[in-house]
């Protein structure tokens, strides 16, 4: 039986470094951010952006700007908050629907899609309400300290910053524990490796218990 996993955490905590360590222990990960970055280079969704945003979010060759995108987008302001709401409904659906595909072609493989472990790295997936369709949670916990500087390498605006903070506050619900594993992403890569890994072998274990007669 296919296993989802669900990461839940702040950004920068180390959900995309869980994620690599998962996927080289062979789990299929689904990259939410993945999918809406690969959406944003296909005509019709850029078509709907221009519509909503204007031409200046995109270059000479028409390719959406993803700064210009975000300066729009996350701000202190009820206009940034409406513009949010109006990117979100544009690309959220599409990515739920192509999560929704990749999901349905792994459990469609046959015995490996059955043993699979799948992995959703969805930025906000407890907010989209994702922790329904998953089997268990990994929430990845950072020391604050190390999550801020982190944060401040990706270079955004301090207006933007706290926008991308709020927004991923707005509607957060924490994990049930009953379904939670927890792995501490504050340290060296190697360590949180090293969690993953004892994650995955629970993970797998226990679908291999699910899964006898």
């Amino acid at each position: 039986m296919m296993i989802i996993v669900g990461l839940v955490g702040r950004i920068g905590a180390g959900k995309s470094t869980v994620a690599r360590a998962l996927a080289d222990l062979g789990a299929e990960v689904i990259d939410a951010d993945r999918i809406a970055h690969d959406l944003l280079g296909e005509s019709e969704v850029v078509a709907e952006i221009v519509a909503r945003f204007g031409a200046g979010v995109c270059d000479a060759a028409g390719r959406v700007r993803r700064p210009l995108l975000a300066e729009q987008v996350f701000g202190p302001t009820p206009i940034h908050d409406a513009a949010l709401a109006d990117l979100e409904a544009i690309v959220h659906p599409r990515v739920r629907r192509r999560i929704d595909e990749r999901l349905a072609a792994i459990a469609a493989a046959g015995p490996a899609g059955e043993r699979a472990l799948v992995v959703l790295d969805v930025p906000l997936l407890m907010q989209a309400g994702w922790d329904r369709r998953c089997d268990r949670l990994i929430r990845v916990e950072c020391d604050e300290a190390e999550r801020g500087r982190r944060v401040d390498l990706r270079g955004w605006p301090e207006l933007q910053r706290q926008a991308r903070e709020r927004a991923w506050e707005r509607g957060y619900r924490p994990p049930p524990p009953e379904k939670t594993l927890v792995v501490d992403a504050s340290a060296d890569p190697a360590y949180t490796r090293l969690q993953a890994g004892q994650v995955s072998d629970f993970l797998r274990s226990a679908a291999a218990v699910r899964r006898s007669p």
